[in-house]
């Protein structure tokens, strides 16, 4: 039988965590998309893997057999992958908004000038997967907004710091005003990231500067014209400056906030040293280039 090595890296994450709510945050996926692919897993080998109950995800002794083998099978896929691309000649960069990465299509460009037998593939994500697509291991490097779930597993360097403002929908109370008191939004609806985000949705929600006020959810989005559309409809959003200048709507409008934190771009890799040397190159050129801003 064929098995996804995708549903095996869900599997591997659950027993690692040891239940469906730890390792849907740590894959950015929803609880019952997950629950899905283990179900899935477990039909297709024809054994239950887990026992289920209140506390968790307990492995079965079939799955314990699985899960002693799944790891070894998952490192030989990752370095035939990367043994390809090294033969291909291919760097994969995520990235989540044209604001965080500037320019580095520059670089890209100056790197291929100097390096013509390699190909950098830029990759963007949406706000479902706030590590730029590390976490699932289909980049070798990511320009991220930090902070991120799991940032602690990955060498992250920080470039700049960018000041966060609000999108208010044109009709707004405060949509002509030169900036905006963060507390007096409060109360506002918000657009948020999916809950699988977790700090990254607490920190785009400013969670921790409502001094215990509690936030208001109004929509849930994942990629920009959600986020626009949301706040045109009546919500409010947090967003880093550079939003002005590279997405517009109608009827939102962009206004500085005070009263939160600004937002840090960063650029994040495996730990694992895949295609090192020309990532190395790559990664310094892009560094500098994003910290003189």
């Amino acid at each position: 039988m064929d098995v996804d090595t995708r549903v095996l890296r869900y599997f591997a994450a659950v027993a690692e965590e040891g239940s469906l709510t730890g390792a849907a945050k740590r894959l950015f996926v929803s609880q019952p998309a997950l629950t899905k692919q283990i179900r899935r897993l477990e039909d297709d080998l024809g054994v239950r893997l887990f026992t289920r109950s209140r506390s968790g995800m307990a492995l079965t002794e079939a799955g314990g057999e699985l899960a002693s083998r799944v790891s070894v099978l998952l490192d030989g896929w990752d370095e035939a992958v990367e043994a390809t691309g090294r033969a291909a000649r291919v760097l994969r960069l995520g990235f989540l908004d044209a604001g965080a990465v500037g320019a580095v299509a520059e670089v890209i460009a100056e790197f291929r000038h100097a390096q013509p037998k390699w190909r950098v593939e830029l990759r963007q994500f949406d706000w479902s997967d706030p590590s730029a697509g590390l976490a699932r291991g289909v980049v070798d490097a990511a320009v991220v907004r930090l902070p991120f779930p799991r940032q602690e597993s990955f060498a992250v360097r920080e470039l700049f710091t960018e000041e966060r403002g609000v999108l208010l929908p044109a009709r707004h109370a405060l949509a002509n005003s030169e900036r905006v008191e963060f507390r007096t939004l409060w109360d506002e609806p918000f657009v948020a990231a999916t809950a699988e985000t977790g700090a990254w949705r607490e920190h785009w929600l400013a969670a921790e500067e409502r001094n215990g006020h509690p936030v208001r959810v109004g929509a849930v989005a994942t990629r920009p014209d959600e986020w626009l559309g949301a706040v045109a409809g009546g919500c409010v959003a947090l967003a880093p400056a550079s939003v002005a200048r590279f997405y517009s709507h109608p009827d939102v409008v962009f206004r500085p906030v005070r009263g939160v934190t600004p937002s840090q771009v960063g650029l994040a890799r495996s730990r694992r040293r895949t295609h090192e040397a020309m990532l190395n190159e790559l990664l310094q050129a892009i560094t500098r280039r994003l910290s003189r801003r």
